[in-house]
């Protein structure tokens, strides 16, 4: 494969180093980095964990060892007789089959049974959109203890551009990564059970992947799958959201965390079609995307608890108050479980606070997003190598941010729509948490949104604590039938004491620490799509220097196929001139 360096550039990501095409030829995001480097972190804990996990569980020939333990041990109290070499017959049996008893001892490695303790063979990694190959090849270079990267893509080019750049990255990314001109839900459903990750990155919607990504993932492996069609999971189309992922969005402050819970109650539709279930261990948002981390488990009697992780959304109409509805429950009957459909409705036709209808969506993942022993060994593991991820200041934000969540508080509430709604102004963060903790409930912030608070106090005392609030700093009088006018006709019900707490603020606030990062530089965010032609249509998108320099470039293109055609035009012409005359001479010499 012939390369003209001088029209590519070398971009260089953590320890990978690959040429890019001058030409938008192959779909490439500088922005991706954060999510790159978040996976990063993510299989590091997960190659750890599955090690961890790996030790713990007896293999076949020790359990079927500890087997013949509890048989000869039994024999031997029934005799009480113990053996030549001091030892019980079943510890002399185990020692005898693997080696003579005393390189048991000699061997500290080895267990009691006498084994030497497993090894889990390096996990398979799938990159099924690989583009570029940037992400597989970081995954090589960076990651210790992984086994062979497969990147797949469907564009010829773009596996043209990844093969291109394993071999410019040098002999770790040749022995590791391998890549396939070929469809990944085909190559995907074609090899059940074969990787241990899956990572689904695609330019849009992962949901045509979902169903082939959840068969090729090996049980207690890691799935790791972005949404970019934020528009369509926040509610702006919600027809198409419901077509594509099965559930139908709402256009509330929490949409960005209700898209994260869409994406996993999908994920986990699909996983149920084939008798297994998901784990999350971590759910971002992140610039313009959602990011989920679930493991994938085979068990039909743990799938039946599905519908308890599952809930409908009512939002009011007029004030934002939303309650949950569960799609099922379960119900003990001696010793085992009895799964019913949930009672309801959780809410009545008209909103108790403000007398107007609700919208209803769903269904949604309500379980926790987030396995908090994961998170809280992700951001340790990524404080200890921070020199080693390029975007350390998002990714350690977003992680802080999401280790202080409360984990079974499904959404959030938004301080300024609460004031936007009473028209008032708005009490600080600190001071409406501490009503909060005062009134004996918890509250978090959410890494989703800097002005997001989960709590679990029901909407009726949020309201009295707002109802408090604009007693003390009134406001101008509003129509009757508007939504804040109603719910401030009501006396409080509650007592609320705004006196600050301690646990106002979060340790990371307490500290000091950075949690909501602006963007590194301008026009941060989704770019155009490979191929595509660059207009003055995509200034949002990249910027008007880019979109100048680009335009500027392709108007010299295209003057300079304009002269390379008129040259070609004159020299055809100077042809067939010649050959006029020569045909003119042949003429008049046969005539003479």
């Amino acid at each position: 494969m012939e390369t003209d360096l001088n029209d590519y550039t070398v971009i260089k990501e953590g320890e990978a180093e690959i040429l890019m095409h001058k030409k938008n030829q192959v779909f490439f995001n500088k922005a991706q980095v954060n999510n790159r480097d978040m996976s990063i972190a993510v299989l590091r804990e997960f190659i750890s964990k599955r090690k961890q996990e790996y030790e713990g569980k007896p293999s076949k020939r020790t359990r079927s060892a500890s087997k013949v333990n509890g048989k000869d041990s039994s024999d031997a109290s029934k005799e009480d007789t113990p053996s030549e070499n001091g030892l019980s017959n079943g510890e002399h049996k185990v020692a005898s089959e693997d080696g003579p008893p005393s390189s048991a001892s000699k061997d500290p490695a080895k267990t009691t049974e006498g084994f030497a303790p497993r090894e889990p063979k390096p996990p398979k990694v799938l990159e099924a959109l690989s583009a570029s190959g940037l992400r597989a090849l970081r995954y090589a270079r960076e990651i210790e203890g992984i086994g062979q990267v497969v990147a797949l893509d469907n564009d010829l080019a773009s596996v043209e551009a990844c093969q291109r750049n394993i071999k410019f990255s040098g002999s770790v990314a040749i022995s590791k990564v391998e890549s396939h001109h070929t469809d990944a839900r085909v190559h995907m459903i074609t090899h059940p059970k074969e990787f241990d990750v899956v990572d689904l990155d695609p330019y849009g919607s992962p949901s045509i992947f979902l169903d082939s990504a959840i068969q090729s993932v090996t049980d207690g492996g890691l799935l790791m799958c972005t949404a970019t069609d934020m528009a369509v999971l926040c509610g702006g189309n919600g027809e198409v959201c419901y077509s594509k992922y099965g559930s139908y969005p709402l256009r509330g402050k929490y949409c960005h965390e209700m898209a994260l819970r869409i994406l996993l109650a999908s994920i986990e539709s699909h996983a149920n079609r084939y008798k297994r279930y998901i784990v999350p261990v971590l759910s971002v948002q992140m610039d313009f995307y959602v990011r989920v981390f679930v493991r994938v488990y085979t068990s039909a009697s743990a799938m039946k608890n599905t519908p308890l992780k599952l809930s409908y959304v009512y939002q009011c109409i007029g004030c934002d108050s939303f309650h949950l509805q569960p799609v099922g429950r379960s119900l003990p009957k001696n010793n085992s479980v009895r799964y019913l459909p949930a009672i309801g409705p959780v809410v009545q036709q008209e909103c108790s606070h403000c007398g107007k209808k609700y919208n209803m969506g769903g269904p949604i993942w309500s379980a926790p997003m987030h396995d908090p022993e994961w998170v809280t060994s992700i951001l340790s593991s990524v404080n200890s190598m921070k020199d080693r991820y390029p975007a350390y200041d998002k990714i350690s934000a977003v992680l802080t941010t999401v280790s202080e969540e409360l984990l079974d508080v499904p959404l959030y509430l938004s301080l300024h729509n609460l004031c936007a709604t009473l028209k008032c102004i708005s009490p600080s963060a600190a001071m409406f948490r501490s009503a909060v903790i005062n009134a004996n409930y918890r509250i978090s912030g959410t890494h989703v949104n800097p002005l997001g608070m989960k709590t679990d106090a029901p909407m009726e005392i949020i309201w009295d604590i707002m109802r408090c609030w604009v007693k003390n700093h009134p406001i101008k009088a509003q129509s009757p039938e508007h939504p804040g006018s109603i719910i401030l006709s009501k006396e409080p019900s509650h007592q609320v004491d705004f006196s600050r707490h301690i646990g106002s603020l979060s340790k990371a606030q307490a500290k000091k620490i950075a949690r909501f990062l602006p963007n590194p530089e301008k026009h941060w965010g989704p770019k155009l799509r490979a191929g595509r032609q660059i207009t003055s249509k995509h200034v949002s998108l990249i910027g008007h220097g880019a979109v100048n320099g680009h335009l500027n470039q392709h108007h010299e293109e295209l003057k300079e196929e304009d002269e390379d055609g008129a040259e070609q035009e004159d020299n055809l012409k100077d042809k067939v001139d010649l050959k006029r005359q020569k045909t003119t001479t042949e003429d008049i010499s046969s005539t003479s």
